[in-house]
């Protein structure tokens, strides 16, 4: 493996402990004990993926998730929250920020692994792929490489999440998913992400959206669906 991790974690015990994990399963590891440190390394590296602590000094896990995601030449890096932190409220902002999944402390090192293999495919964009580059439904147009959405020529600012949630719902236009087949497919089997977080994603793309585009339809009692185009 190539992949670079960069580890942010202020305890040197578990920084220790995921970089060791990680190395002996092929990642090449970098770490940092606090936010600030961890922009250096971005700045200086080529990155692949981040896990992040919550609990940092000075600049906290939610302030660097907003910086990442606000920068547009790191915005695109996916970012898994590493937190003693599991409260429902604690993953679902980590989501709305932008993290890409969500693992909480204490941790086993196999399981973090097979999530950080799990976003590293949804984000790849090798050559080897069985979906074309990009497809349009309706006034969306869809650009797989670039992990970016045109409404009516203009590009809808997406996390990764919101945009992997959005091409899933409009690849199948008419079929309904329940939340469980979303976060499946988005975050794996046996993900920690909740129901609520998936009607907040949701809620942030409807947003995104607006007026032009109100395709996403909720279905009571079953989940969500993108409607067909001759149904509205």
């Amino acid at each position: 493996m190539n992949e670079r991790i960069l580890i942010i974690e202020d305890d040197p015990d578990i920084r220790e402990l995921l970089a060791y994990s990680l190395s002996k399963d092929g990642y090449q590891t970098h770490a940092a004990g606090t936010a600030e440190d961890g922009f250096t390394i971005l700045r200086k590296e080529s990155i692949h993926l981040v896990l992040l602590d919550l609990m940092l000094p000075v600049m906290d896990g939610y302030g660097f998730l907003k910086r990442i995601k606000n920068s547009a030449e790191y915005k695109n890096i996916p970012v898994i929250i590493v937190s003693a932190r599991g409260d429902e409220t604690d993953i679902v902002k980590g989501l709305e920020l932008g993290a890409e999944d969500y693992v909480s402390k204490p941790f086993s090192p196999r399981v973090l692994t097979a999530r950080i293999l799990a976003v590293l495919r949804r984000t790849a964009t090798n050559t080897k792929k069985t979906e074309p580059d990009s497809f349009t439904v309706d006034n969306l147009s869809f650009n797989l490489l670039r992990h970016e959405v045109l409404l009516d020529d203009s590009i809808i600012d997406l996390t990764i999440t919101e945009f992997s949630i959005l091409k899933y719902l409009a690849s199948s236009p008419g079929r309904v998913f329940t939340r469980a087949q979303i976060i499946a497919s988005i975050h794996g089997e046996d993900s920690p992400i909740t129901d609520r977080a998936i009607d907040v994603q949701i809620l942030s793309i409807r947003k995104k959206l607006g007026s032009k585009n109100q395709k996403i339809e909720t279905v009571r009692g079953v989940g969500y669906r993108y409607a067909d185009s001759e149904e509205r």
